[in-house]
């Protein structure tokens, strides 16, 4: 049985803007991409720059070449991310977001801000769930 639409919402503004509670929504693969660690850390470093792979990695610490690599790539994919591959040698590749990445830049930094303000209290309730 299908879920009801939204109070106000018409059935081709549902189907436009996706349904992500649904298992079957491909924006859920978008929102995998963009909300991961390596995907949020990404857009926060690229957001009003444009970088080299070997400067992400520098920033980003943690993270593997491998893993960077395919971060970047669904992020291009997904239309987040410019990837600019000059035809010198060594190769040169800088790697900036898009107007849609820029958008999702910004979302992405007030989430990783709240988490880094709330991250104290968060704690608490660490503190509070190893003692039980």
């Amino acid at each position: 049985m299908e879920a009801p639409l939204e109070v106000g919402a018409t059935l081709s503004e549902k189907l436009q803007r996706g349904d992500l509670l649904s298992a079957a929504c491909p924006s859920r693969v978008v929102l995998k991409h963009i909300t991961s660690r390596w995907g949020v850390l990404t857009l926060m470093v690229l957001e009003g720059e444009t970088r080299r792979f070997s400067e992400l990695r520098r920033l980003i610490d943690g993270v593997s070449e491998r893993m960077l690599a395919q971060t970047l790539q669904w992020l291009e994919a997904d239309g987040l991310v410019r990837r600019v591959a000059y035809d010198v040698v060594p190769p040169h590749v800088e790697y900036s977001l898009t107007p849609l990445g820029q958008q999702a830049s910004q979302k992405v930094r007030a989430l990783a801000d709240w988490v880094e303000v709330s991250f104290p209290t968060i704690m608490q309730h660490w503190d509070k769930s190893s003692v039980s």
